[in-house]
Parts: C-alpha cells; sequence; structure tokens
C-alpha cells in the first residue's frame, strides 16, 4: 500500500503512526495539495492528505478512515476497540483531537495564503477558541496511559503540531496533557520518527 502524504501534515502523520503500531508497511510518497498537476486530485477528488492507495480496491481518503482500514487489515481491535463503549470513547476522542488539528491548520493557512491586511482576526480566534475549549476539556480529565488507541494517536499528533507550528504555547496552562504526551512515544512505536520538520 502506498501513502500520499506530506511530513508536516498532522493527520499524514497520525496515519504512520498508526501503521507502525499496526506493524502495517505502507510506501510513502509525497504529495503537493497546492500543485494542479499532482496526481492527488485524481486520487482524492478533494485534492487532500493523506490518501491510500491500494492494489485491490478505490483509493482511501481522509485520515479516520485511512486507520480504521489499518485496523482491519491488522485484524482489527488494535487501535479502534470492539467493545461499544471502549469503540466510542476512542472514536470521540479521535474527532476532538482531528478537530484541533482543524483548528491549528486553519490558522495556519489564514496568515499563509492571506496578505497580510486581509488576515481576519476573527477567524483566527473563532480556531483558537477551538482548541483552547478542546484542551481545557482534555486536561481536566486526560486520556488513560494504556496501549495507544486511534484516539490516542490522533491526539499526539494534535499536541506535535501545536509545537511545530503554534511554537509549544499550548503547555505553559496543561500540564497533565504535557506529562501524558511526553510519557506517549515510549509506550507508542513509530512516534517520535514521524515527527514533522
Amino acid at each position: 500500500m502506498r501513502l500520499r502524504y506530506s511530513p508536516s501534515s498532522p493527520f499524514a502523520r497520525k496515519v504512520r503512526v498508526a501503521a507502525a503500531v499496526l506493524g502495517v508497511p505502507l510506501e510513502l510518497e509525497t504529495a503537493d495539495t497546492m500543485d494542479a498537476n499532482d496526481t492527488l486530485r485524481q486520487q482524492n477528488p478533494l485534492g487532500k492528505i493523506p490518501i491510500l492507495l491500494r492494489d485491490n480496491g478505490p483509493a482511501l481518503f481522509d485520515s479516520s478512515v485511512i486507520v480504521t482500514y489499518l485496523d482491519h487489515v491488522a485484524g482489527g481491535n488494535r487501535l479502534i476497540p470492539t467493545e461499544t463503549e471502549a469503540r466510542f470513547a476512542t472514536l470521540r476522542l479521535e474527532a476532538l483531537a482531528d478537530g484541533v488539528m482543524d483548528a491549528a491548520l486553519l490558522q495556519v493557512y489564514e496568515r499563509r495564503y492571506r496578505p497580510e491586511d486581509k488576515v481576519v482576526q476573527s477567524w483566527l480566534d473563532n480556531q483558537a477558541g477551538k482548541i483552547a475549549r478542546s484542551l481545557a476539556e482534555l486536561e481536566a480529565a486526560p486520556p488513560a496511559a494504556g496501549a495507544p488507541t486511534a484516539g490516542d494517536i490522533a491526539l499526539a499528533c494534535a499536541f506535535g503540531y501545536l509545537d511545530f507550528r503554534h511554537g509549544g504555547a499550548w503547555r505553559a496552562d496543561h500540564p497533565n496533557l504535557v506529562a501524558w504526551y511526553e510519557a506517549f512515544p515510549a509506550r507508542c512505536p513509530g512516534f517520535s520518527e514521524t515527527a514533522p520538520g
């Protein structure tokens, strides 16, 4: 299987870490979402990464779909539990972490693709609010420190992206999450090796 990705994408990192935890080999191929000639637009009509190219079916996209597929390929019940409450707790955490990554990425794009005099501060503030509320909820009840789930991997990738693109400002007010995040690489194969940069 071949993964179209960017080394700086937190969503692609989530897939790469999941594959490492599951022991599923992936061939990596970079993609340029801003290049109209890159074949990724034929592989995913949304023109977004990551994209998983398979020999036995259509391309899969959206990191959550790809992680679910990889868990299935690896036999299931490893990153996404089958027991109902544990399953939906994992999927909820993954959705919350994905939302943090989305908001952080949108903040980057607002400054990267608009002239400074066209940057919309209320838009940046709205995205910052999403991140702040999510981190406050998680700080009050950090995830358990067991075998990594899809939710844990997504959350760790969100923190990594906040460090990478936002200077780690999130750390100051979230000591419980910082402790959780700093312990994460020891229990998650492939996490350190996929750091953006």
